[in-house]
């Protein structure tokens, strides 16, 4: 990832993170610390915002919601990308080329429309784009 200086981030990515998933606590810890130190700039789109709030919604926690986009929307480095009109065309045309269902491909055109050269993620169904380099969390845990 080093090798990035601007790198897109699934929701997928802050999940792990915000509720201390074991198998990808060490990821993401890494993910986050050199984030925060500026070692590359963060991307991730508004629907990262809307997929984080779900859970917590759900089991009657609005302020952890808000906690939620409270971070996000204030973490170094990290921009988090409106959904527009060119990145609405651009996802249309990742979705006729590769396939992908609606959400991943507004994710992936917010930040292929707002400059990363690399997307972080565990969805192996993104693979398929060849337009960023594609890493997967998974290819970084041991065992």
């Amino acid at each position: 990832m080093r090798q990035h200086r601007r790198i897109g981030l699934d929701t997928s990515v802050f999940i792990y993170h915000l509720e201390g998933v074991s198998r990808y606590a060490a990821c993401t810890d890494v993910v986050f610390d050199d984030l925060a130190k500026g070692g590359f700039q963060g991307v991730t789109s508004v629907l990262t915002l809307m997929e984080l709030a779900v859970r917590p919604l759900q089991l009657g926690r609005p302020e952890v919601a808000d906690e939620y986009e409270v971070l996000l929307v204030n973490y170094p480095h990290l921009a988090v990308a409106d959904i527009d009109r060119a990145i609405v065309r651009r996802a249309a045309e990742l979705r006729a080329r590769h396939g992908l269902r609606p959400a991943d491909a507004l994710q992936v055109a917010a930040c292929l429309e707002h400059g990363a050269s690399a997307f972080l993620t565990n969805d192996r169904d993104l693979r398929r784009v060849t337009e960023t380099q594609v890493i997967l969390l998974e290819d970084f845990v041991e065992g």
